[in-house]
């Protein structure tokens, strides 16, 4: 998958060693449908259960704080941001266009004064359609030189072109770093290895700490100060279950100030959901956390239900294909899925995919209160396919129930859901349902 961003922080940077894996055991038992549904309904709770700073709309944006060996006692530490495109708002700028926003960190230690960072940014994309990205599609990062202790920090984005305003906030601590012991587990993109404790870290964060499934290499920096001797620290990767997944060892030289490794946990060897990365044993332990998902843009995390959520998108043939493929060939199933299904392949996301999704989301809040949920009522089903209706009317309760009636002009098609039972639980009549079901094939024999 290609991934494109506007890079506020830029450095050349190379890949590193790495620590090799193997499968120590099998994930654990998934989480039931319901919480994967309200997972890819709530992308910034599921942010912040993972440790990670979330804002709520109108900007939202999803942070992380990670820190290293500093100079001394010190640690340098750096902010990383994600944003999305369509959270800003763009203006036209000769041949693309412009989004200006406006980032600000307090960073608090009890004892100390408040540390403060002010900075406006700017954002230029080529077209419009750049304009209106779900995915992460801009990084702001942020250095800092940090003694160690417990921290409360800050963060808000201003969109400098409207009102738009968002800020959270969240706690983090900086450990020390001493002789034999390594760094926490950063998750990055990009990152160049460090000599001495005074050289920056130079990262491209994965703030989110996500990777999408069957698509990306996650990757993992590790950093160990000063090891006498050739050493083995043994890492872990966890499932949400707390079950091993990968088990091996960073092996580090010895006799040197920093030494460098790099986990790498490859697209096909990915289990879905959220994973934990311990390095090291007790007391110096390290972890970080990361997620595994179909899309950067939404979370779900089951593959059971993923094909379940799509039972309305209209690819059934390569579905069933996906629901009937062994597990070891799912991930390049679903590549393969995502791009036959993906109508623009210049932009990283699938926007066909992003679309129907946020009807799934829009269909679940609107038709609420019959036996099931509401993106799999009768209703629902017609929304996510049809989209909105030209017209619609609500009908006082006759000797057949209450009657619903909405019109597509465009296609010509007027359908009827009936609650015969006065309970609220609108079903398709007989004709309409054949109605829709002859409309819906036709509307997609021609796309």
């Amino acid at each position: 998958m290609i991934r494109r961003v506007t890079l506020l922080v830029l450095a050349a940077l190379m890949p590193l060693g790495c620590g090799t894996w193997r499968r120590a055991g099998s994930p654990g038992t998934p989480a039931s449908p319901q919480e994967q549904f309200s997972g890819l309904f709530d992308v910034q709770g599921a942010y912040r259960r993972m440790g990670r700073f979330a804002s709520d709309p109108p900007i939202q944006f999803i942070g992380t704080m990670v820190t290293a060996a500093g100079p001394g006692d010190s640690a340098v530490a750096v902010l990383g941001l994600s944003l999305e495109n369509r959270s800003l708002v763009f203006q036209r700028d000769g041949d693309g266009f412009v989004a200006r926003y406006r980032a600000e960190v307090t960073l608090e230690r009890p004892g100390d004064p408040p540390i403060e960072v002010r900075r406006e940014e700017t954002v230029r994309v080529a077209t419009f359609k750049e304009t209106l990205r779900a995915d992460e599609s801009i990084i702001f990062q942020q250095s800092f030189h940090l003694v160690s202790g417990d921290y409360h920090i800050v963060i808000s984005i201003r969109d400098l072109a409207s009102p738009s305003r968002s800020a959270t906030d969240g706690d983090f601590t900086v450990r020390t770093f001493a002789p034999g012991t390594t760094s926490e587990p950063i998750i990055v993109y990009q990152v160049t290895g460090r000599a001495s404790r005074s050289d920056p870290l130079a990262v491209l964060l994965n703030a989110r700490g996500s990777v999408a499934y069957g698509g990306d290499t996650l990757l993992a920096y590790v950093e160990g100060y000063e090891f006498t001797q050739p050493t083995l620290v043994p890492y872990e990767v966890r499932d949400r279950e707390d079950s091993v997944v990968f088990r091996d060892s960073l092996r580090f030289a010895g006799g040197q100030a920093i030494e460098d490794q790099v986990i790498r946990l490859a697209p096909d060897s990915q289990p879905l959901g959220e994973l934990t990365i311990q390095v090291g044993t007790s007391p110096n332990e390290r972890s970080a956390t990361a997620l595994v998902s179909f899309s950067e843009a939404w979370i779900v995390t089951n593959f059971e239900d993923m094909i379940d959520l799509l039972r309305y998108f209209g690819q059934d043939r390569k579905l069933s294909a996906l629901k009937n493929a062994p597990e070891a060939e799912r991930p390049g199933l679903w590549q393969e899925f995502y791009r036959d299904t993906d109508p623009n392949k210049i932009t990283p996301e699938n926007e066909a995919l992003d679309a129907y999704l946020q009807r799934v989301a829009m269909a679940n809040l609107r038709f609420r209160g019959e036996d099931r949920p509401g993106w799999r009522t009768d209703r629902g089903e017609v929304f996510i396919t049809l989209g909105d209706p030209d017209d619609t009317f609500d009908a006082s309760p006759t000797s057949q129930g209450r009657i619903i009636r909405w019109t597509y002009t465009s296609l010509r098609l007027t359908v009827y859901f009936e609650d015969a039972s006065g309970f609220g639980r609108f079903r398709l009549t007989p004709a309409s349902r054949a109605q829709y079901e002859s409309v819906l094939s036709r509307v997609r024999r021609s796309q």
